[in-house]
């Protein structure tokens, strides 16, 4: 029997994301980083890493969001989940995140802090399952959800892949 998406939803108990997709954290540090130790724009304390499942089903995708922190994505199992990424200086770039080097996918792939980030399935009938692991540990504080007429305004070059992997 194969295994698909509401299958691992069920056995990994995961829930909806507010970026899109399905997610569980499944570490946070005990080791916890005072405020002062992080750069100025931490609000506070965080565990030194966490670790989540993250699953993307069909046609959902992740929209376009950044973090404070850098994230190192992991595959396991599905099709190939397509990362985009649009660094500090307004570069964009793909990563093809899944289980054949031959095709140009990497099991691993990072996203540095600060860069705006989305990702979908490359094929739309089909699930990823992958982990990500944040360090310094992930917070909603550290979270910002792409507003699509700000990212368009500032990436105009961008304009289709934002307004594909997009919310409003």
């Amino acid at each position: 029997m194969t295994k698909d998406a509401a299958y691992w939803i069920e056995k990994l108990a995961l829930e909806a994301h507010p970026e899109g997709g399905y997610y569980q954290q499944t570490y946070k540090a005990d080791l916890i980083l005072a405020k002062e130790s992080l750069p100025p724009e931490f609000t506070g304390a965080r565990a030194a890493s966490t670790a989540i499942y993250f699953l993307l089903e069909g046609e959902n995708f992740s929209a376009f969001h950044r973090l404070r922190s850098d994230e190192v994505w992991h595959f396991y199992v599905g099709a190939t989940l397509l990362v985009h990424v649009i660094d500090e200086a307004g570069e964009y770039s793909e990563i093809l995140l899944g289980s054949d080097p031959d095709a140009g996918e990497v099991l691993q792939a990072a996203v540095k802090a600060g860069c705006w980030f989305a990702s979908r399935v490359k094929d739309g009938k089909s699930f990823a399952l992958v982990g990500c692991t944040v360090a310094p540990g992930f917070d909603f504080e550290d979270f910002e959800m792409a507003k699509r007429e700000d990212l368009v305004r500032e990436y105009p070059q961008h304009r289709g892949v934002i307004e594909r992997l997009t919310r409003g």
